[in-house]
């Protein structure tokens, strides 16, 4: 479904990703793990197309991003680590992306309504979205993406400094859109969070993908030392 070959980014001296080749297949949670700073975040960007000034390629269903860039992200949504909620309530936050897509009226409620019941915020839909706890902006955000009805999704460390409970209603959420058959990106510094939710993982140390492998011999059987030292360490912390 998605191919990067070769994919390279910079920010001025700065070399985000490092010839970048991986594929993510339809369907599947693919995560990414790796201490910070290490380009987890810069390759969401760019399989979002948030990031389209890159070396190398990247195909998605086998088309160049360059060649039909609008239509295919419409495709795929990113959700941030610290999301910007809009001045606005939280039903509001949840229903622009569908008034920009030129959805309105009973469609437009009944998805929204559907979504926040399923993001266990309806009661929330009248607040005040900025005054919410990192928790619920959370939540929100996830439901933001989660309206569009997109073929990927690529969250950013979506449970970093939220509490158990919170945590477990967006692993849940994540569980429920892969059984859909939505295709799922993780960027992610937990690795039992990885070790739940992954069929797949990929190691990136300095923008360089390490090694990519099924999610139980990743953790348990890493054919590179660099992955092996990175995975233990963590584990002992």
């Amino acid at each position: 479904m998605i191919e990067l070959r070769g994919v390279s980014k910079r920010y001025g001296d700065v070399q985000a990703l490092k010839n970048v080749s991986l594929e993510v297949r339809r369907g599947e949670v693919f995560a990414v793990i790796g201490s910070s700073g290490a380009g987890k975040t810069t390759l969401l960007r760019v399989i979002s197309c948030l990031e389209t000034d890159f070396g190398g390629e990247y195909t998605f269903d086998g088309v160049d991003v360059r060649e039909n860039l609008e239509t295919i992200r419409r495709r795929v949504t990113m959700v941030f680590q610290t999301p910007v909620m809009f001045r606005a309530n939280v039903f509001d936050n949840v229903a622009y992306g569908l008034k920009v897509r030129g959805v309105n009226g009973k469609e437009l409620r009944e998805r929204v309504e559907r979504t926040l019941e399923k993001l266990g915020i309806q009661e929330l839909a009248g607040k005040n979205a900025r005054k919410l706890s990192g928790g619920q902006k959370q939540r929100v955000a996830i439901a933001r993406a989660l309206v569009l009805d997109a073929d990927v999704y690529a969250f950013d460390e979506p449970t970093a400094n939220l509490d158990a409970e919170n945590a477990r209603v967006i692993e849940d959420a994540i569980r429920e859109m892969r059984g859909e058959g939505k295709t799922i990106i993780l960027a992610t510094h937990n690795l039992f969070q990885a070790k739940r939710l992954a069929d797949r993982v990929a190691y990136i140390e300095k923008g360089e993908i390490v090694e990519i492998a099924e999610t139980k011999r990743l953790f348990e059987n890493p054919e590179d030392e660099r992955t092996r030292r990175f995975v233990e360490e963590i584990a002992y912390y």
